[in-house]
């Protein structure tokens, strides 16, 4: 079942593709999108053709930075009805779990992930995908939009400690510094933003009264979307892997399921646990074999693999050839 955004997603496409030169309609229309998008926020568009459509603007434009450009104008208007809940959070940290309890409203094709090491706080982004596509540009509006979050609840000065990108630069940095400062890193191992621990000081726009009833409006919006069963599976598996811990038992407790439950509602959509841990190997690999500076050991152990050994074979089942081949072959 293939994953469906709103085309809000979409906001600010047009605006960019036209001052590159470009038709926007015509560009939709070349991956199979059906133009209405571009002014109808709650179409429902797959995510597939999202991820195609930003790569074929960067290429038609020769914009490496397309995806950011499109978050530099963006709103928290722009995450929906659920903007308005997020606003009056009371800190970042009630910002960011807000969000996540409802990415299947803003964006159920995103995963994120907050880890807190003290001193910092990681914000790590993953796409679900269905199939080994380039996805730089829609990684680029995603951590953009993320950062756009941020400076709703913190200000418009406020500067991350990081930004990292895993794929490699483009050749005018111009627009990430000016939109990140100038501490901004690619070819990095993750997708996501580094910010001080410090940063977790209280919203001076937060109203608790109008938090509780934009909360009782978007649940009222939110009953019965939920995102599919298979999409939860995916997002778990992105976070679960590096620790080795992307079992089908692991998955069901991060989930809150038992076993025979999960086995369950995966069934009734026509779908194994098996099948969409290795779609989703397969893309994490894929773009981390593209990054030279990581190590075959470091890539294996992102997929969950211990010995190298063990991750050529699974590698060279799915692909044909060994993963050091296969670099080779890229490089040429």
């Amino acid at each position: 079942m293939p994953v469906l955004l709103r085309a809000a997603t979409l906001s600010n496409f047009a605006e960019v593709a036209r001052q590159a030169g470009l038709n926007p309609r015509t560009l939709l229309r070349e991956v199979g999108l059906d133009p209405a998008a571009l002014s109808d926020s709650d179409m429902r568009v797959p995510a597939s053709a999202v991820y195609a459509l930003l790569e074929s603007a960067s290429r038609a434009s020769g914009w490496r930075n397309f995806g950011l450009r499109m978050a530099e104008s963006r709103r928290l208007a722009d995450f929906g009805a659920v903007s308005l809940l997020i606003a009056h959070q009371g800190s970042l940290r009630e910002g960011l779990e807000t969000t996540i309890r409802h990415l299947h409203m803003i964006n159920p094709a995103l995963t994120i992930e907050v880890e807190d090491l003290g001193d910092i706080v990681v914000i790590r982004e993953g796409l679900i995908v269905e199939d080994v596509v380039p996805t730089a540009q829609s990684y680029e509006l995603a951590i953009g939009a993320m950062f756009r979050m941020c400076n709703a609840l913190l200000g418009p000065r406020w500067r991350p400690q990081m930004v990292t990108f895993t794929h490699a630069p483009p050749d005018d940095l111009s627009v990430h510094r000016r939109m990140f400062g100038p501490n901004v890193m690619f070819g990095g191992d993750f997708n996501g933003v580094v910010i001080s621990g410090a940063e977790d000081r209280a919203n001076p726009s937060a109203d608790p009264k109008m938090a509780n009833y934009a909360r009782r409006y978007v649940d009222t919006l939110g009953a019965g979307q939920g995102s599919s069963t298979s999409d939860e599976v995916r997002k778990a598996a992105y976070h679960l892997l590096p620790s080795g811990r992307a079992s089908i038992a692991q998955t069901a407790q991060a989930l809150g399921l038992n076993v025979r439950t999960l086995q369950r509602r995966l069934a009734s959509e026509e779908a194994e646990f098996s099948d969409l841990l290795n779609s989703v190997r397969r893309e994490v690999v894929l773009r981390h074999l593209e990054n030279r500076r990581l190590s075959m050991t470091y890539v294996a152990g992102l997929l969950g693999y211990r010995q190298l050994s063990s991750f050529t074979r699974w590698f060279s089942a799915e692909f044909g050839l060994s993963p050091t081949a296969w670099r080779r072959l890229e490089r040429g």
